[in-house]
């Protein structure tokens, strides 16, 4: 009896985008778990059932990858249509639940981008913090309106990003130094957000 073709090796079957996110979400795990110098290509590869040069071929060297895995994480990702129309609180609400649940999920790699639990900071991943922050801050503006046809106030924008460093502060506080909990944390930068967008920043715009 003719036994059975053996199966083809499981990458050949993806497709290019499929395989590339596989090596993504493989590397992603991979950073969360440990830092950067404790990871090598063969470990990630070997996770995503590859081989180190497949990873070289989507990604280039090891950091490539690894900056490509912070870009990943910090990119602001739409609300859903049917939350977008509801209250600001609920479009609140969603926005910071999902931020808590990006840096819960890659806490080593949140922290490490941050400088903190002994790490310094890295310029690289600095500047894609520092875009991802200035997109955020876009976004939040044109959400309550005060996008301007010259640009948001320079007080209103010092406003947002001030609130974006309480926001990275406090996801030390519950991540790294357990002195909050993952509510607390929501609750203290959903209340604070709601106080931002209703009262202060067209107050900021206001005195401009």
């Amino acid at each position: 009896m003719a036994t059975p073709a053996a199966s083809a090796p499981r990458w050949t079957r993806l497709e290019h985008d499929e395989r590339r996110e596989q090596i993504l979400a493989c590397a992603r795990r991979l950073f969360s778990e440990r830092h950067f110098a404790a990871v090598s290509t063969a470990q990630i590869a070997c996770e995503a059932g590859v081989t180190r040069g497949l990873v070289h071929h989507y990604f280039g060297a090891k950091r490539a990858l690894y900056l490509e895995v912070v870009r990943e994480m910090v990119r602001v990702r739409p609300i859903p249509e049917e939350v977008a129309a509801g209250t600001p609180r609920e479009r609140v609400d969603l926005a910071i639940d999902r931020w808590l649940t990006m840096v819960e999920r890659n806490r080593g790699t949140w922290l490490a981008a941050l400088g903190a639990e002994g790490f310094g900071r890295d310029a690289d991943v600095e500047a894609i913090l520092a875009e991802a922050r200035e997109t955020a801050a876009a976004w939040l503006i044109a959400g309550v309106g005060l996008e301007r046809p010259g640009g948001a106030p320079d007080a209103v924008r010092a406003a947002v990003h001030a609130f974006a460093g309480m926001a990275e502060a406090a996801s030390r506080e519950w991540l790294e130094h357990n002195r909050l909990s993952r509510a607390q944390a929501h609750d203290l930068l959903t209340g604070t957000l709601l106080t931002l967008i209703h009262d202060l920043l067209p107050r900021l715009e206001g005195s401009t």
